[in-house]
C-alpha cells in the first residue's frame, strides 16, 4: 500500500475530531473520502500531509513512518496536498504558478510535467500567460491542480475539488480527475460530492463524526441503501 493509516486520533486543544480512523489507499488508486462538513476531513488532511501531528496512530507513506513528519518532509516524499479554496497567486500568470509547484520536488522534470499538466488541462495553455487572478473559478481550481502535479506527486491529495463549481463544470472537473489516474499517481479525493467522487474512485471511506462509519468498493457504497437515505435523500 502507498498510504497506510491506522487507528488515527486528532483534534485541537482538548476537542477531539478524529477517533480511531483507519484506511488505505494503493499506488494509482483513486480514493475517496467523504463526508459533511465537521465530519473531521480537513483534520486528516492537514496530519497526512504534516501540518498537523496526531494524538495517536500511525501514518506510513510509501513504506515508511511517516507519523509526525512535517510539512517539507511529506512533499519531498511524494505526499502533495491540493488544499480547498484554490490559493494560486494572482498577481502571477499560469506558468510562474505551475513552476512554483516544482520548487521543492520534480525541478529537473519541470519541462517535462509542464506539457504533461497542459495536456490534462488544455485550457491552462491557452492562458499560460494570463494572471491567475483573472482566471474563472473553474480555471483556478484546474491551476491548483496543476500546480500540485508538477511536483511528481506519488499521491495528490485533492481537497474538496468541486467546491462552488457549476454543476456543468463540476461534471468536467470530475473527468479531469479520471485523467489524472491515467498519467500515475493515486489521488486521495476529500469531497461532500457523494455520487461524482464514488463514480470515478475505486473504493471510498465515510466519515461521520470523525469515525469511518462506512467502507468499501465504490459500486458497493453508492448503493448502499443508508447512505442513499443519509446523502441522497433516496
Amino acid at each position: 500500500m502507498l498510504l497506510e493509516v491506522d487507528g488515527l486520533k486528532a483534534g485541537y486543544g482538548l476537542v477531539p475530531v478524529l477517533r480511531n480512523v483507519s484506511l488505505q489507499a494503493g499506488p494509482g488508486e483513486i480514493i475517496a473520502v467523504l463526508g459533511a462538513n465537521g465530519a473531521g476531513k480537513s483534520t486528516l488532511n492537514r496530519i497526512l500531509s504534516g501540518l498537523l501531528r496526531p494524538w495517536e496512530g500511525v501514518v506510513r507513506f510509501d513504506g515508511v513512518d511517516t507519523t509526525g513528519a512535517d510539512a517539507s518532509q511529506m512533499v519531498a516524499a511524494g505526499l502533495i496536498h491540493v488544499p480547498e479554496g484554490r490559493r494560486v497567486f494572482p498577481n502571477m500568470n499560469v506558468r510562474e504558478n505551475l513552476e512554483l509547484g516544482s520548487y521543492r520536488r520534480g525541478r529537473q522534470d519541470r519541462a517535462r510535467n509542464l506539457e504533461r499538466v497542459f495536456g490534462i488541462f488544455p485550457r491552462l495553455k491557452e492562458r499560460v500567460h494570463q494572471l491567475a487572478g483573472t482566471l474563472s473559478g473553474g480555471e483556478q481550481q484546474m491551476l491548483a491542480i496543476g500546480r500540485g502535479l508538477m511536483g511528481n506527486p506519488k499521491l495528490l491529495i485533492l481537497d474538496e475539488p468541486s467546491l462552488g463549481l457549476s454543476p456543468l463544470l463540476v461534471e468536467e472537473m470530475f473527468g479531469l480527475i479520471s485523467r489524472i489516474r491515467e498519467e500515475g499517481p493515486g489521488v486521495l479525493l476529500v469531497e461532500q460530492n457523494v455520487v461524482q467522487s464514488l463514480t470515478v474512485a475505486s473504493r471510498g471511506y465515510l466519515l461521520e463524526n470523525g469515525r469511518v462509519a462506512m467502507e468499501g468498493a465504490a459500486d458497493f457504497l453508492l448503493n448502499d441503501p443508508e447512505l442513499k437515505k443519509a446523502y441522497l435523500g433516496l
